[in-house]
């Protein structure tokens, strides 16, 4: 069960950055989730920029740089030292490009290198988590009643791979949004599923399932016994986060392309571990679940 959300984690992490490249083109976001029964708690600030350069009428070059700045504060006994363990960061490097096809498809290449660690030493080669995704978009939201009583609709469909996934294929990507009412919307899929209500053009409420979390290699590694009646020493290599959140949210648009939201809810699923260099979880920081928030501003298309 904790590898199949971990690879829906990994696929939810990348499709929400390949979505980024279409729709949004900068967003500063703050993370806060207080983790349950324990003094430990996780705080992330998250930002992006994309840059869209126009080479054709429909075809754009998209290169994106974007941060992330993860504080995971381990007030728990731990079996090892919690020194340089606290602060994570990621940097990431990404080239997009999307042209239009026949029959209003548009399809999608991107590719990226991220660094992620608490870099604490010299860099090394397990800092660098490498990922590449292709996929179609058919998008009709801009549809009216007018046109036969369609109702505005858009489906994703493509394939991803990360080397964090550890499986040598790339994985599925599907989204599918469709507005079923005046006002009111759906989608299904990966990384988000979600009901919106639109009050007006400023302001809209949802109700939402999301997959979220963050991946650092841990430089010089950390060994450690589980156990004190077990001698078996665990070399812990990396650290890895898998959540599911589900909640309410409310966005308020200042323009058309300018807008804040922030989302509140619950945890269906909370797993921090220290894995090995397999991927086997080998001690888990935390794994009950609790509140969370998110906010953030984003410039959107």
């Amino acid at each position: 069960m904790k590898n199949f959300f971990l690879l829906a984690v990994l696929i939810g992490l990348f499709v929400n950055t390949m979505q980024s490249q279409v729709t949004d083109l900068a967003r500063l976001e703050f993370t806060y989730f207080p983790q349950g029964k324990s003094d430990n708690s996780f705080r992330r600030v998250r930002t992006f920029i994309n840059v869209p350069i126009e080479l054709n009428e429909d075809g754009y070059l998209v290169p994106g740089i974007g941060y992330r700045n993860v504080n995971l504060k381990l007030g728990d006994e731990l079996p090892f030292s919690d020194l340089n363990l606290e602060r994570y960061q990621s940097l990431t490097l990404s080239l997009g490009y999307t042209d239009k096809m026949k029959n209003d498809w548009r399809y999608v290449f991107q590719g990226g290198v991220i660094a992620a660690s608490n870099f604490s030493g010299d860099l090394e080669r397990e800092d660098f988590i490498f990922e590449g995704a292709a996929f179609l978009i058919k998008d009709k939201t801009d549809l009216d009643e007018s046109n036969m009583g369609a109702r505005p609709w858009r489906l994703i469909l493509g394939l991803s791979y990360s080397t964090t996934a550890g499986r040598p294929f790339p994985l599925p990507i599907i989204n599918y949004y469709r507005e079923f009412a005046p006002k009111w919307s759906y989608a299904v899929g990966v990384p988000k599923s979600n009901v919106k209500y639109r009050f007006n053009d400023k302001q809209a409420v949802n109700v939402f399932v999301t997959l979220d979390g963050f991946f650092a290699n841990i430089r010089g590694d950390i060994a450690f016994q589980n156990d004190p009646n077990d001698a078996t020493v665990r070399v812990g290599e990396n650290i890895s986060m898998t959540t599911a959140l589900s909640g309410l949210g409310y966005e308020y648009c200042f323009t058309k392309h300018l807008l804040f939201y922030v989302y509140g809810g619950w945890t269906i699923i909370n797993d921090i571990r220290i894995r090995d260099k397999d991927a086997n979880d080998i001690y888990t920081i935390n794994d009950t679940n609790n509140i969370y928030a998110r906010t953030g501003v984003k410039f959107k298309l």
